[in-house]
């Protein structure tokens, strides 16, 4: 089944809600929201923002959990025309101030943190507090700052007040603006260490992002009457189109997840009768080996990992019965690249993430540039309507990994004889912990801010629990004075108070000098060899 013709989100809300009103869309705790409601309330999100003066085509940021105000907001911000810039919850201050400045964002709508603080201290302590009407000092293009009531700060506005604001702009305007909404125009810019290194914002444009993850639901059969928790954050690209999207897309109800932990998957399964689930192979083993799966109705499984034990795949379908298991493969440039299919024997599930999908190309070359015969290694490379449309701000980069339509993912895979994709190996030094990709070069960037170190290089390192975690050498600043011993622990404490958790180094090595290859540059290779003794 193609995509229907709606070309942006906002149209195809409008249609939804209008042909389905009564569907529920949204489980939050004991709030239900249906198509007709949500859509009601993002048009009322999107009067405020044009009343504070949103203009079409400006980015607004939205920082918090995952919960049912990040929906409203983010089809408020669609309906505007203005394009969402999702930050991370585990953000610390620097980290957000750096992508609301890249991408010029002129709102931001923070969320609720797990403790309850405000996100908006967070930004206060790292650019300070308001100036010359802006909320941050630090901030210049940043306008307004809209809280959860009781949580305001000076500078900042209490969400009624946006939507009081709101009042002002008619209800034909904001059909208007939401109506003119082309397929082409951006909708969101995703933060991604990307194929480079550095973070970067990959800029998606609406009808790309409606196409590929409208496909991707068709694969994976979410539909209405599934209930589906999305574990993934809504600031990823996972969590914000293959959960919040793609529920809306296919009037599947989302239960959105503030924060997962192993023991809500006994609640999950059997008391809130869940019907699809996403994870790591570690989170379906946990529920082989710990939760009490009678009587469940969980009849999907998606597997988005590079290789799942063909036993594992095995034990889903036999002990729990499900319709299929999906392994998949997706980057932020590239949104759905490759996906396995219904028909899918149980060795290629757990070993290759699937044929690309529809209107998608796939090529492996080797380090020239040629395409390379079927089951060897080379580049994955990737073609089609998914790839975005550049880094944000970035033409030079964007150029670099986009070349004659193809985009060079840096990951490293090789094709079957029928097209299947096996990713085997990464060719940017990029490591990934819980599922979070993490740059090494940002870390070490974040770690010279500390001020004590005159060098930090990080490399990954596997780890049972988590995947892999970062291990920093550091060479400190000859004038700091500090006792060696003590540089490790003080350099992870301030990590944590200025990092999101998944990028704190796991250890912190103290070392005269950095070892370098014959170009002069640090080699990674001798760092990574250290971490085995």
């Amino acid at each position: 089944m193609e995509v229907p013709d709606w070309g942006t989100i906002p149209r195809m809300l409008r249609d939804q809600a209008k042909n389905h009103p009564s569907d529920i869309v949204v489980a939050d705790g004991e709030v239900r929201l249906s198509l007709a409601e949500l859509r009601t309330r993002a048009a009322s999100v999107a009067r405020g923002l044009i009343a504070l003066g949103v203009a079409p085509g400006d980015r607004v940021a939205i920082w918090g959990l995952n919960d049912l105000q990040w929906v409203v907001a983010a089809f408020g911000v669609w309906d505007a025309g203005a394009a969402v810039v999702p930050l991370s919850s585990r953000y610390k201050g620097i980290e957000a101030a750096e992508l609301l400045r890249a991408t010029g964002a002129v709102l931001l709508i923070t969320g609720e943190s797990l403790d309850g603080s405000s996100f908006t201290d967070l930004l206060a302590d790292a650019m300070g507090g308001p100036v010359a009407g802006r909320p941050f000092a630090g901030l210049h293009d940043l306008r307004h700052a809209v809280v959860p009531e009781g949580l305001e700060r000076p500078g900042t506005l209490p969400l009624f007040r946006l939507l009081s604001a709101g009042s002002r702009v008619s209800h034909a305007e904001v059909e208007e603006r939401a109506c003119a909404v082309r397929p082409g125009d951006l909708c969101e810019i995703m933060s991604t260490s990307g194929t480079t290194g550095t973070p970067k914002g990959v800029m998606l444009e609406h009808g790309q992002v409606l196409r590929g993850y409208w496909d991707w639901a068709e694969i994976v059969t979410l539909g209405p009457g599934d209930r589906y928790p999305v574990v993934a954050p809504f600031a990823h690209g996972f969590g914000l189109n293959a959960g919040l999207l793609a529920c809306v897309l296919r009037r599947a109800t989302m239960m959105p997840i503030r924060a997962f932990s192993p023991d809500l998957l006994t609640e999950l399964i059997r008391d809130k009768r869940i019907t699809i689930l996403a994870g790591p192979p570690t989170l379906f083993h946990r529920i082989l080996d710990e939760v009490d799966t009678t009587g469940h109705t969980l009849r999907v499984a998606i597997c988005g990992a590079a290789a799942v034990p063909a036993e594992l795949v095995r034990r889903l379908l036999d002990r729990l019965g499900l319709e299929r298991m999906i392994n998949a493969y997706g980057l932020m440039e590239g949104t759905v690249v490759s996906m396995t299919r219904a028909e899918d024997p149980v060795e290629v599930i757990a070993s290759s993430t699937g044929r690309a999908v529809p209107g998608v190309e796939v090529k492996i070359v080797d380090d020239g540039g040629a395409e390379v015969p079927a089951g060897e290694r080379g580049e994955i490379l990737v073609r089609g309507y998914g790839v975005m449309r550049g880094y944000w701000g970035e033409p030079v980069k964007t150029a670099e990994v986009v070349r004659d339509g193809w985009l060079h993912t840096g990951d490293i895979g090789a094709l079957d004889p029928a097209g299947n994709l096996a990713i085997v190996d990464r060719k940017k030094e990029l490591f990934i912990v819980n599922g979070f990709n993490v740059s090494p070069a940002e870390v070490e960037g974040l770690l010279l801010r500390e001020g004590s170190l005159a060098q930090a290089a990080v490399v990954g390192v596997p780890d049972v629990r988590r995947g892999e975690v970062g291990w920093a050498f550091v060479v400190p600043l000859p004038e700091a004075g500090a006792d060696p011993e003590k540089i490790p622990d003080k350099i992870i404490a301030w990590a944590r108070d200025n990092m999101s958790g998944y990028k704190v180094p796991a250890r912190v090595i103290v070392v005269d000098a950095l070892p370098v290859n014959a170009n002069g540059k640090i080699d990674k290779r001798a760092l990574k060899e250290r971490t085995a003794i």
